[in-house]
């Protein structure tokens, strides 16, 4: 038996559809009219039901949900922190330099401090010790001498 026909069914109505002739207006009112693909423009359907009722309008494609982004391989937290280590890595290379220098130059004035100290030191005792052995000029020995009212007698 075909199912129209069924016994156990009720009688149905084929399920016609028809495309809605539009109407013009009674005054043409020049509307802007926008350039659009053919594609684009969507498709005007009638359905007339089971009960008679016509229900016109346009097809409504399903709604897409949102693309779901891929999440990256390593999180940006983790760029982050590798990349604050590089910094701090090529930081403590730099400091580690100018502590280098600055102990070298504290060497160097050590050294140059010391070594003033002996050149100093070195002119000095040779001033000294040749100053005993006084050469030219006159030399005068006292051996006896008599001071009497302020007055030196020889």
């Amino acid at each position: 038996m075909h199912p129209r026909t069924s016994p156990r069914l009720p009688a149905q109505r084929a399920v016609e559809v028809h495309q809605p002739t539009p109407l013009t207006p009674a005054v043409a009112i020049p509307a802007p009219v926008a350039p659009a693909q053919p594609d684009a423009v969507p498709t005007v359907a009638s359905v007339v039901l089971p009960d008679g009722r016509i229900i016109t309008g346009y097809a409504v494609n399903p709604a897409q949900p949102e693309p779901v982004t891929a999440k990256p391989a390593v999180s940006r937290a983790a760029v982050n922190v590798a990349l604050g280590g590089v910094g701090f890595l090529a930081v403590c290379g730099g400091l580690l330099m100018l502590t280098t220098f600055i102990t070298a130059l504290t060497a160097l004035i050590t050294q140059l401090i010391t070594l003033a100290a002996v050149l100093f030191g070195g002119f000095i005792a040779v001033q000294v010790l040749t100053a005993g052995r006084h050469s030219g000029g006159t030399t005068v020995n006292i051996r006896k001498a008599v001071i009497k009212r302020n007055h030196f007698h020889r």
